[in-house]
Formats: C-alpha cells, structure tokens, sequence
C-alpha cells in the first residue's frame, strides 16, 4: 500500500471518528432534551442514546429533578 493512501486513510477514518463522537448525546434518566435544528425547536427527546447531526443540531438537556428549598412557617 503506497504511504499517502495509508496517511489518507488514517486521517478519513480519524474524522468519521471525531463526528461520530461529536454526534452522540446520552440524555439521563432524570433528564429531557430539547432538539433544536438549525434554531428552531424540533421536538423533545427523552431518556436514552440519542444522534444527533453535528453542526447543525443542538441538544441542551432539562432536568426534570424536583428542587425543595426550606421556607420559614408564615404568620397570618
């Protein structure tokens, strides 16, 4: 195998490896992600191995955990 067709196919295989990772989101049990494409809202995602497209898609996630603060008892 000549050494530039060597070096290219490291380098495409090294790339399709970055945008795979760079494409996977884990969204947690307690978790919702919102899938935005391009700016616009595309739909919810719920928990699990989601792909998503890089560049163009955008995955922020919610938490859906409960928050309880201490407030102090309240005189009438």
């Amino acid at each position: 195998m000549d050494p530039t067709t060597m070096y290219t196919a490291i380098a495409v295989a090294v790339l399709l490896l970055i945008l795979l990772k760079m494409s996977i989101r884990i969204v947690r049990q307690y978790e919702q992600g919102v899938l935005f494409r391009l700016g616009r809202v595309i739909g919810v995602r719920m928990p699990g191995l989601r792909f998503i497209i890089p560049v163009i898609d955008r995955l922020p996630l919610v938490s859906l955990r409960i928050v309880t603060m201490p407030i102090q008892s309240q005189g009438i």
